[in-house]
C-alpha cells in the first residue's frame, strides 16, 4: 500500500467555526483511534486530493501540529452537492496488528465480452467494506470482467480478498453487463410482432 503525508493543525469545534474553515478554503476533519478517542483536525483542499480522489487505498502519515506521524487511513469524506467540493473527512488511526473496518475501492480489469457484443457494463459497487488486521489492508480489489456477458453480473460472493472478510451480503451486485435501453425495447416490440 501506498503511504503517504498529510500536515493537519488541531482546530475548534462547533458550527460557527466550522463555517470558518470552510470560508477560509479549508476543510474540517476528525482523526479517530481506539483507545485515543477523536481529535478536531482541518486540512487544505489540495493536500487532501491525493488522498480523496484514487481509486486506492493509501497509508497516511498524519501529522497534526508537527508532532510524531500516526498512521491511519482515510474512512469517510464529505462532498458539497452542489459544488462537489470536499466539505469534511474522518481519519482512522491504526495499530498493525488491530483488526478494523474499512471500505477498499474496487477496480475492475479486463474489458467485458459482453461490451463487445453491445452490451453496456454498470459498475455498481465502488467500495468494499472489509474487517481485516491493519497490516492487510489492500490498496483495492480488482474484479476482472474480461468474461462478463450480457445478462450476467458479478457479485460479492466472486470477490476474494485475502486476510479479510467481506461484510456484505454475498448477493450483492459488484457489476453487471445490461442490453442498451434501445435494445431491450427494439426486442421487447419483435416479441410482441411475433405473437400478434
Amino acid at each position: 500500500m501506498e503511504k503517504i503525508d498529510l500536515k493537519v493543525k488541531r482546530r475548534d469545534t462547533g458550527k460557527k467555526n466550522v463555517k470558518q474553515i470552510r470560508n477560509s478554503g479549508l476543510v474540517p476533519g476528525v482523526f479517530y483511534q481506539h483507545g485515543i478517542g477523536s481529535i478536531p483536525i482541518l486540512s487544505d483542499l489540495l493536500s487532501l486530493r491525493s488522498i480523496v480522489y484514487t481509486n486506492d487505498t493509501k497509508l497516511v502519515n498524519l501529522f497534526i501540529d508537527n508532532d510524531e506521524p500516526r498512521e491511519c487511513v482515510l474512512k469517510d469524506v464529505a462532498f458539497d452537492p452542489v459544488t462537489d467540493r470536499i466539505t469534511h473527512f474522518d481519519m482512522i488511526g491504526f495499530i498493525s496488528d488491530e483488526i478494523m473496518n474499512v471500505d477498499v475501492p474496487i477496480v475492475l480489469v479486463g474489458q467485458a465480452v459482453g461490451a463487445k457484443e453491445g452490451g453496456i457494463v454498470q459498475h455498481t459497487l465502488h467500495k468494499l467494506p472489509i474487517k481485516c488486521m491493519a497490516k492487510d489492508i489492500p490498496s483495492h480489489v480488482e474484479i476482472d470482467i474480461t468474461n462478463l456477458k450480457v445478462g450476467k453480473a458479478i457479485h460479492v460472493k466472486d470477490a476474494s480478498v485475502p486476510n479479510a472478510t467481506i461484510e456484505l451480503s454475498p448477493e450483492t451486485v459488484i457489476v453487471s453487463c445490461v442490453l442498451p435501453r434501445a435494445a431491450v425495447s427494439k426486442a421487447a416490440e419483435t416479441t410482441e410482432t411475433q405473437e400478434s
